[in-house]
């Protein structure tokens, strides 16, 4: 409980025992202005800062909101008191309730706030920096990428980087939501927010601060609530036409019925009944329960999400998520490991040796998981000397000089490019194909293999509902039709460079319904195109991927594929609880208002109206909270 809340109970309390001492005073044994001097003092307790809102409201020409509604209903009820019946009760409770209701939702969205503030916590505190002089505790901003920096056990890792020395576990739960410890040796990528375990780390830096994983990450939550959803929007300009529309409603209920009354009945207009109807009518009014009730769904739903791993970067699209009817994955990371292997050199005139050292150096400029996994099965060290000219051909593969000999490697367009013949493959796996000085030299097979849960993660989306799943990849067609009909998906898309990922993408969006959503779910270090380009991107296994964290509208901190499905199930609760709030607020206050212009309801129904389904309505929103356990 912050201080502010603590003051605010203080008064709470203070003004309910004022009001139950008076409620005490036998009637009539006080004359209606001194009874109405002492209900001015819980009154003015409880109800002082509303009072004052409303004020400055008036000044800034802002008038229409609670505070306004909240003031003129119990001044009014005030003023009716001293001038006619000498109750004051009514008053002075509907400000009590409507603070106890204030409060209540304080203390929700403060603790909807420390969920997200529990991901603030990944913030390292300093980096030990290494220099001639010895240790330095620096703050991480000030450390430059390419520094050397210690880490003891217990500490988070401050800065991207590469593991020199060392062994240990890093607990890596504040950013992926999984509680399973990430083993990291000498070699080893290791990303900042996670906490070193249990030895001591020597790693060089990376990156700076601001560029690394969990500056990003901070960047990415601090700014999730700026992109409102169309239910917010829509309370938005709903109170905003909403509240002028029922002051005006209410000032016609005090005024003009007294005068039908008079100029066309000639009856007695019965002022004092009319404007208490009226006031009554503003109490139920007050649309609290809406104005809160929603945007506090939404941040509970993005702190809920985020425990689990799963970083929404507004309300916006954790609605598009619940709307999603079609995903459409890349293949590579995402429904397979990205891991991949030499399994085969098929139809080489050289050594196996030899050809995958030519290979090597050609693939030697390159990030590419198949160009890794080239140079790992290459066992000699290579000397980047030898290669003097390099031209890499997107979608096709890379054209060098080695050694003064053309080399070329990569897919069958690209020997089609060079006009060599190729042999086929009789296994599945991604082929490389080989040309030297223009002759047809082999080819290498590397396989990768599908993670283990992404069988399941396709199941768990049809289950979810999801109508269409669909795989792109640049992959032989062999490979693709096996991975998606072991993984039971709906379409294959394969052989695809990056700009045909981008067309076939835009054709999908135009074939679907104009009220569905299509996310796309990849890897985030080739897919920024796709990612961008889709309804929703889902950027898979993002820790240190900047081109994820910056592409993607929902982005999964570890790569696991189930994730998916359960960032669906989240955003479809907390839309059940946001239609919820809507339809029962909604309910209530048409039901409420009717019954006190007919003067069938007063100021206590009207406190239920607007104090009750308010605290209902936010007691339903934290449930938001809880949304990491679906």
């Amino acid at each position: 409980m912050t201080k502010k809340q603590r003051k605010m109970l203080i008064r709470i309390l203070a003004a309910a025992v004022l009001l139950g001492g008076l409620l005490l005073v036998p009637e009539g044994t006080l004359d209606r202005i001194p009874l109405f001097l002492l209900y001015l003092i819980p009154y003015g307790i409880i109800g002082y800062d509303i009072l004052k809102k409303a004020f400055k409201g008036i000044l800034n020409r802002q008038v229409f909101d609670e505070n306004f509604l909240m003031a003129v209903a119990t001044v009014g009820a005030l003023a009716i008191g001293l001038l006619k019946t000498g109750d004051f009760v009514e008053a002075v409770a509907v400000m009590l309730f409507y603070q106890i209701g204030e409060w209540f939702q304080s203390y929700a969205v403060g603790k909807s706030r420390k969920s997200i503030s529990a991901l603030m916590d990944i913030r390292p505190d300093f980096a030990r920096l290494e220099t001639e002089n010895g240790q330095e505790e620096k703050d991480p901003d000030e450390v430059p990428a390419g520094s050397l920096i210690i880490v003891r056990p217990g500490e988070k890792v401050p800065i991207d980087g590469i593991v020199e020395e060392g062994e240990s576990s890093l607990n890596t739960v504040a950013l992926t939501g999984e509680s399973v410890p990430r083993d990291v040796k000498a070699g080893d990528e290791v990303f900042s927010g996670c906490i070193n375990m249990n030895g001591l780390l020597r790693i060089r830096t990376t990156k700076e601060f601001g560029e690394s994983t969990v500056s990003k990450i901070l960047e990415l939550v601090e700014n999730a609530s700026s992109l409102k959803s169309r239910s917010e929007n829509f309370i938005s300009r709903f109170a905003r036409v909403y509240t002028p529309a029922v002051v005006l409603s209410a000032l016609a209920l005090a005024v003009l019925p007294p005068l039908v009354r008079t100029l066309f009945l000639g009856l007695v207009p019965e002022w004092g009944d009319w404007i208490y109807r009226a006031l009554t009518f503003l109490v139920i009014s007050c649309p609290c329960a809406l104005v809160i009730s929603i945007p506090l769904t939404f941040f509970a739903g993005i702190g809920g999400a985020g425990k689990a791993g799963i970083l929404v970067k507004g309300s916006v699209w954790l609605e598009e998520l619940a709307r999603t009817s079609t995903v459409v994955f890349d293949k590579t990371g995402t429904l397979t490991q990205g891991t991949f292997e030499v399994t085969a050199v098929h139809h080489s005139k050289l050594a196996r040796e030899e050809l995958l050292e030519y290979a090597a150096l050609a693939e030697s400029s390159s990030s590419h998981p198949i160009a890794v996994s080239i140079r790992k099965a290459c066992s000699k060290a290579l000397d980047l000397n030898r290669v003097t000219r390099v031209e890499e051909i997107s979608g096709n593969g890379v054209l060098v000089q080695i050694d003064g000999k053309e080399v070329a490697a990569g897919n069958t367009r690209l020997m089609e490019r060079i006009g060599v013949s190729c042999m086929e493959c009789h296994e599945t796996g991604t082929i490389v194909h080989m040309a030297i000085d223009g002759s047809y030299a082999g080819h290498i097979v590397i396989s990768d293999r599908e993670k283990p849960e992404a069988r399941e993660a396709v199941a768990a989306l049809k289950a979810a509902g999801i109508r269409q799943t669909i795989m792109l990849t640049g992959d032989r067609d062999a490979v693709a039709q096996q991975v998606a009909e072991h993984l039971e998906l709906d379409q294959v898309y394969s052989d695809l460079l990056p700009e045909d990922k981008v067309s076939l993408l835009e054709e999908l969006l135009k074939s679907k319904h104009p009220n569905e959503v299509l996310a796309f779910a990849g890897d985030g270090i080739n897919d920024a195109p796709v990612l961008t380009r889709a309804d929703l991107g889902i950027a898979m296994g993002a820790m240190g991927s900047d081109a994820a964290i910056e592409a993607a509208d929902i982005v999964l901190m570890d790569d696991n594929p189930l994730k998916i499905a359960k960032a669906i199930r989240i955003s479809r609760r907390c839309m059940r609880i946001v239609r919820q709030n809507i339809v029962f607020a909604l309910a209530v206050k048409a039901v409420c208002l009717v019954l006190g212009a007919l003067g069938i309801a007063n100021m206590w129904l009207a406190v239920f109206a607007d104090v009750g389904v308010m605290i209902l309505a936010v007691l339903n929103a934290i449930r938001a909270l809880f949304v990491s356990r679906v």
